[in-house]
């Protein structure tokens, strides 16, 4: 049995997380962890714990995290420190604070993941976006989601567009001679790649990746219209995440 914790259980991924985890044969939920829960255990006597110092050393084999972009660097530095493996849903951290947590996973000898999409399609959808910008290297991002999320843009655009700036020069695109009459209509610039996101009620998680080239234009689409599509991708994790040497990114590290 892979004895798993779950932080951040009261959102809706750490909600669904928690239904899988018990509903899993291989796996054993034996904690969840939220600093402003006010319960003790769960209906199934699950520990709640609500201070990161009070979780105990190597309780868990995997450490889920679903929290929040604010309080998801603590939390992997602890689960690091604890000789748990993070596996890791929550986007926000920065490049230098990923940096450091590598640093602190080849310390701690505890490898980890960390996943900016669970969903099958979406890691499809990276792979394929950085293949073809080698051919079409004119492209811009539009991701879609629900009017609750708190980060801009999401964890699947970015890592698109880092994924894509590997095989590609930074490049302007467009008319460089463009005026923006209403600042910000032309979205984030990465690397000359334009990013826009959408927040709107009815939307989960949804993301397009258009190029263009001379004559022709190719779009990409991935969408996920339920949280539950998430899972198979978080209990392979769980499953293999054991196998990683060092903090990993994305999930196409365990396929």
């Amino acid at each position: 049995m892979i004895k798993v914790l779950v932080a951040g259980f009261k959102g809706k991924m750490g909600q669904q997380t928690v239904k899988m985890v018990l509903e899993h044969e291989g796996f054993e939920l034996v904690g969840v962890y939220d600093p402003h829960a006010a319960e003790e255990k769960l209906e199934n006597n699950t520990i709640v714990y609500h201070d990161l110092t009070k979780i105990p050393h190597k309780c868990a084999d995997v450490w889920v995290d679903f929290t929040s972009p604010r309080s998801v660097y603590e939390n992997v530095q602890a689960a690091l420190t604890k000789e748990i493996h993070p596996l890791v849903g929550t986007t926000g951290l920065t490049d230098a604070q990923v940096e450091n947590l590598q640093h602190l996973s080849a310390q701690q000898k505890t490898g980890g993941l960390i996943v900016p999409n669970f969903g099958i399609s979406a890691v499809l959808l990276m792979q394929f976006a950085q293949q073809a910008a080698k051919y079409l290297p004119d492209v811009e991002i539009i991701e879609m989601h629900h009017d609750q999320k708190v980060d801009a843009p999401s964890g699947t655009a970015l890592n698109t567009a880092k994924k894509i700036a590997e095989v590609r020069q930074k490049r302007q695109q467009g008319n460089p001679q463009e005026t923006e009459t209403l600042p910000g209509v032309r979205g984030a610039d990465y690397e000359g790649m334009r990013i826009h996101a959408v927040r709107l009620p009815g939307y989960v998680a949804h993301e397009q990746v258009l190029f263009g080239g001379t004559g022709e234009a190719l779009t990409i689409r991935q969408d996920s219209f339920d949280r539950s599509s998430f899972m198979t991708g978080v209990a392979l994790a769980i499953k293999k995440i054991s196998g990683l040497s060092g903090l990993e990114i994305g999930l196409e590290n365990i396929l």
